[in-house]
């Protein structure tokens, strides 16, 4: 058999299985389905996927499978990983006028965190470098968005999030409501590099093709409000050495921030004294309209 109709062979096969899709009552179904199997078998064909690969392949995905519970999600630490979450990202998040952008969700949000107030304290005792964050929340207008509501996160000083610690402990989560002008604040820690968890399978994808697990040093917000598209985003902290190399491709040069440490007793802007040294961050965060 010559390569041309080895070719015409496998192309036949493509087309069948498209071909099988015809009958999808749903429209959208029908096009992301037939899109991906083009995909899927032109990957095959253009690396050669030998049978050995795509059992191996098969093992690596449920692998993924074995190692995720309620607490650990696998497969979104793998798109993670491929850019895959961040390409998803900015193909749903088109640039909008000055709207702060978007970057991805990770594997640690946990929905229902507790409530504070402006100016309160979402470390709830963890560890790390006191952090006083602050900003306004506005539309692309200008015009402020009152009771937006903002939910934060992050890790300890150790690198970990409280669904990683043994016990069932919340720490270094909430959420607040902007006030009548807009504006927000809180108490935290100074965000920290970390590594992704690299104990499973992704871990050992990054080993393999000799990449680094470490994540930049980040603080989490998701941000929404009546008539705004929900934000998903992070601030990075200026200076630190993964902004370059962040594990899942999430930094963006816009939402890098300056943390400016304060020598201790100096006091925080609600006027609390803190002994030790401490730092502070402010973030202006713009929703674009819902729909743009």
């Amino acid at each position: 058999m010559t390569s041309r109709e080895q070719a015409d062979r496998e192309a036949a096969l493509t087309d069948r299985v498209v071909q099988s899709f015809a009958g999808t009552e749903s429209t959208r179904l029908k096009q992301v389905m037939e899109s991906l199997v083009r995909h899927l078998h032109a990957f095959a064909r253009d690396v050669r996927l030998s049978e050995a690969e795509w059992r191996q392949a098969i093992d690596y995905l449920t692998a993924c499978g074995h190692i995720t519970d309620d607490r650990r999600q696998e497969f979104v630490l793998l798109s993670d990983v491929l850019g895959f979450s961040m390409q998803t990202i900015t193909v749903n998040n088109a640039a909008y006028g000055d709207a702060t952008e978007a970057t991805v969700v990770g594997p640690f949000f946990v929905a229902h965190s507790p409530e504070i107030a402006i100016g309160g304290d979402m470390s709830h005792g963890a560890t790390g470098m006191p952090c006083w964050v602050e900003g306004t929340v506005r539309d692309c207008a200008g015009a402020p968005l009152p009771g937006a509501r903002i939910e934060v996160w992050e890790c300890d000083a150790d690198g970990l999030y409280d669904v990683q610690y043994a016990d069932d402990r919340t720490a270094c989560r909430a959420h607040l409501f902007a006030a009548a002008d807009g504006s927000y604040s809180f108490k935290g820690v100074k965000p920290v590099p970390y590594p992704i968890p690299d104990d499973g399978p992704v871990g050992a994808l990054l080993g393999a093709t000799g990449r680094s697990p470490m994540r930049a040093a980040h603080l989490h917000f998701m941000v929404s409000a009546p008539g705004q598209r929900t934000l998903v985003t992070h601030i990075f902290v200026a200076g630190d050495d993964y902004l370059e190399r962040d594990s899942v491709f999430g930094v963006r040069d816009s939402l890098i921030r300056e943390f400016a440490d304060q020598p201790a007793g100096t006091p925080t802007p609600d006027g609390q004294v803190v002994a030790e040294t401490w730092t502070r961050a402010r973030f202006e965060i713009v929703l674009a309209p819902a729909g743009s």
